[in-house]
């Protein structure tokens, strides 16, 4: 009698509070510093993720001192001051409620999707080199055109971080960066070479990462995406990714939004 096929475990429900800070800890900023429990993080102005108040759980003073707090933060560093709130949570609430507003109101919202490992942990139909440290080739697909002085420093930042690639023709054309943090791999930095999309080529970075991450302890797994970026959405849904919350950028008072 043919076994009949096991169907994958449904997908649990996720602590978001948690993952919250999950990710911040997975791709850590050049310089941090707290406000009571609130993390402030600056690299320079590269990514709106390292350049962020994260205001998650009590500051150890009052609001207002502590958006001052961070506004000096930025302000002495030469940055605008950005939050990272998720939204219609009680933080952006009260952020708006003292005159912060949407910094990228152009910009579609960012969804932090998360998995089980097992849903992801397939055989890659390509050859995925997973290493602790990216060479050039990985930067020059991970980049299109230079590199940001500040993105080794980020990049390369975690406690536990591997740089996945895969090679055709002679040379590097797909990339990711996956990060241990407790039992999440985080995943990041996903390039395809315009060349060579649609080839699941994306698919075969995100599994590497993912049997890296297995006998690290890994279970599951998050990553960030631009809602309407449509092939990176079609790719993770794929996948088992489902949405765990959605973010957008606020701007301190006295700042212009981004054009």
């Amino acid at each position: 009698m043919a076994a009949k096929p096991i169907p994958p475990l449904p997908l649990r429900p996720v602590d978001v509070e948690q993952l919250f800070l999950t990710t911040a800890l997975g791709r850590p900023a050049v310089e941090t510093s707290y406000v009571g429990q609130w993390l402030l993080r600056a690299s320079s102005g590269w990514t709106g993720r390292a350049n962020s108040l994260l205001p998650a759980g009590d500051p150890g003073m009052s609001l207002s001192d502590a958006l001052k707090h961070a506004e000096d933060f930025y302000e002495e560093r030469g940055l605008p001051a950005l939050a990272l709130v998720r939204l219609n949570s009680p933080e952006a609430n009260e952020l708006q409620e003292h005159g912060w507003k949407d910094a990228r109101p152009w910009q579609a919202d960012v969804l932090v999707m998360h998995t089980s490992l097992d849903l992801v942990n397939a055989a890659p139909e390509y050859e995925v080199t997973v290493s602790p440290q990216p060479d050039a080739a990985w930067y020059e697909t991970a980049f299109e055109g230079p590199v940001p002085a500040p993105a080794p420093a980020v990049m390369e930042g975690a406690p536990h971080a591997a740089f996945a690639s895969v090679s055709l023709d002679g040379r590097v054309v797909a990339v990711g960066r996956g990060s241990m943090t407790g039992h999440w791999l985080g995943v990041d930095a996903v390039r395809v070479d315009p060349q060579y999309r649609r080839r699941g080529l994306a698919t075969a970075v995100l599994q590497g990462l993912t049997r890296w991450a297995g006998p690290l302890g890994g279970r599951r797994s998050y990553l960030e995406v631009v809602e309407d970026n449509i092939p990176a959405m079609t790719t993770y849904t794929n996948l088992g990714y489902a949405e765990a919350y959605r973010y957008r950028y606020l701007a301190g008072p006295g700042h212009q939004p981004e054009s």
